[in-house]
């Protein structure tokens, strides 16, 4: 019900917005926890058909690269758990951020410094804040191991990237 809501809200605040201006503004929030990782992950569209830059502010991971992924369901009720798989209505393979074939939900690693922070920013062309890739009222997640961005022998990597247990995760709503 959640994530309906939010398709109907955004999408009414794209048409609006390219009914009184092309280049309005939306953005979105996800703020991420977990027993250690905490933080925050803003999303800015400066239109419907834009790229989506996002920032990532986390911190109590172990130092290195981590899987980040937006997954399929908005759901917190058993955790991290009840996120479901990584977002991916085109039914591709699981791959790099500038792979052509890869999930939507699929951003790469985010990479915490000596003291288990990610201060990042990056852009993202395949996810957005409207229509059919909406990542709106769905799931955010950190994951516990490197994502080897589909490129890995294991079994896993051409599904989840191989990138081990779920750290943090929230909810990613409209700010």
């Amino acid at each position: 019900m959640h994530l309906h809501y939010a398709l109907i809200v955004t999408l009414a605040l794209c048409t609006v917005s390219a009914l009184a201006e092309k280049s309005a503004t939306m953005e979105a929030i996800a703020y991420v926890e977990g027993p250690v990782v905490k933080g925050n992950v803003t999303f800015i569209q400066n239109g419907c058909s834009e790229n989506v830059h996002v920032h990532v502010y986390l911190t109590g991971l172990t130092p290195g690269k981590h899987g980040f992924h937006v997954h399929e369901k908005g759901d917190l009720t058993n955790g991290c758990a009840s996120t479901g798989g990584h977002f991916n209505p085109d039914k591709m393979d699981h791959g790099a951020p500038g792979d052509e074939v890869r999930h939507v939900g699929d951003l790469g690693n985010i990479e915490a410094d000596a003291n288990g922070v990610v201060d990042t920013t990056f852009t993202d062309h395949l996810i957005s804040l409207t229509g059919k890739r909406t990542i709106v009222g769905r799931g955010l997640v950190v994951h516990e191991l490197t994502d080897d961005l589909g490129k890995g022998s294991h079994p896993d990597s051409k599904k989840t990237g191989n990138a081990g247990g779920r750290l943090a995760c929230g909810v990613i709503g409209v700010k």
